[in-house]
């Protein structure tokens, strides 16, 4: 009988090969599991990464949300995609029928919660931030400081002491990765989008420097309902500017009482504030709303009009008067009226 002797590497080959087989099982049922759903439920899943967050952290806010089982094996997928610090911080809408790869793939790409925001016409700074407020979007304090940062503002361009009137009203989609910083800059962008070097041009031809521009179509924007009307409005203060009148705009008497709501009364035109324009001549100090892009053609395009006075007509409308006794006649028919 002739006897075999087996080399040393004879006998290694059967363990390389269970090793090998074992390891391309692993894998095999590794990948199995992070391209599975933790479960079959579609149960959606709001998960806020904050700014900052390591990665670490983020898988456990993951694991606890029930969106993933194996953080090792998750740990292990991140590696291969070099995704440790590629993931984004922000508000995730997941679902457990997920799988882990398919989540991760979302947090590189930074498939975060969009927000639609509408900041109507007219809204003054208070108003936009509790506005971003409720939609958990910003802290409503530091929203407001900011809009008052001097150094902040002139990084945007804005010479001013306040961002008041540059917070262009529109709809826009924010998340809540952005912060306080850039969704001012976002709004402060979208106003110079609309706002023209030949609109700066047709207002300094008009007497108006650019911050005057823009309080002045402010004014527009508290006063007019009707877009037919707002030339006929800007037509009454550019009358007005010119002989020296007081512009005895009504909601300038109110702008800086914070929190104001409901009617203004003749106590609140009687009251000394720099932006009450009863109490001041010419233009207030700065804008009080943030006016859309029909009051700004319409401060630096007034009808052809001699009008110097207006009174509501109680429906949305003015009487626009030329004369004192014709407005004082209108006032009396119209207040009268709503009385």
């Amino acid at each position: 009988m002739t006897m075999m002797i087996k080399t040393a590497s004879e006998k290694k080959f059967p363990i390389i090969f269970t090793a090998v087989a074992f390891s391309l099982l692993f894998l095999a049922a590794a990948l199995t599991i992070l391209k599975s759903p933790v479960d079959r439920d579609d149960n959606r899943v709001i998960v806020e990464i904050p700014r900052g967050a390591s990665f670490t952290a983020a898988v456990s806010i993951l694991s606890d949300a029930g969106l993933i089982k194996h953080k090792t094996l998750f740990y292990s997928l991140a590696k291969l995609k070099n995704a440790q610090t590629r993931i984004r911080a922000g508000e995730y809408e997941l679902s457990t029928s997920m799988s882990p790869a398919h989540i991760l793939e979302k947090m590189i790409r930074g498939e975060v919660v969009d927000y639609p925001v509408v900041i109507p016409e007219g809204f003054d700074v208070r108003m936009i931030a509790s506005r971003l407020a409720e939609e958990k979007l910003i802290s409503e304090e530091t929203f407001l400081k900011l809009t008052r940062d001097r150094a902040f503002l002139s990084s945007l361009g804005i010479d001013a002491a306040s961002a008041e009137g540059y917070l262009f009203p529109d709809t826009y989609t924010f998340t809540k990765k952005m912060g306080e910083k850039e969704i001012i800059r976002t709004m402060v962008s979208r106003f110079k989008e609309k706002v023209t070097p030949a609109m700066y041009r047709k207002a300094a031809d008009k007497g108006l420097s650019e911050k005057e521009f823009i309080t002045l179509a402010s004014l527009i924007e508290k006063e007019a309902k009707l877009k037919s009307e707002r030339p006929l409005i800007s037509a009454v203060f550019h009358n007005r500017l010119a002989r020296g009148m007081k512009l005895q705009c009504d909601p300038t008497a109110v702008y800086d009482l914070k929190g104001f709501e409901g009617t203004i009364k003749r106590s609140h035109l009687r009251r000394r504030s720099p932006y009450n324009t009863y109490v001041i001549h010419g233009l207030p100090p700065g804008p009080i709303a943030s006016p859309g892009i029909e009051s700004l053609m319409a401060a630096i395009n007034p009808a052809p009009v001699n009008y110097i006075y207006f009174v509501a007509k109680n429906d949305g409308s003015h009487h626009f008067s030329s004369d004192l006794r014709s407005h004082t006649q209108a006032v009396s028919r119209y207040q009268n009226k709503k009385n």
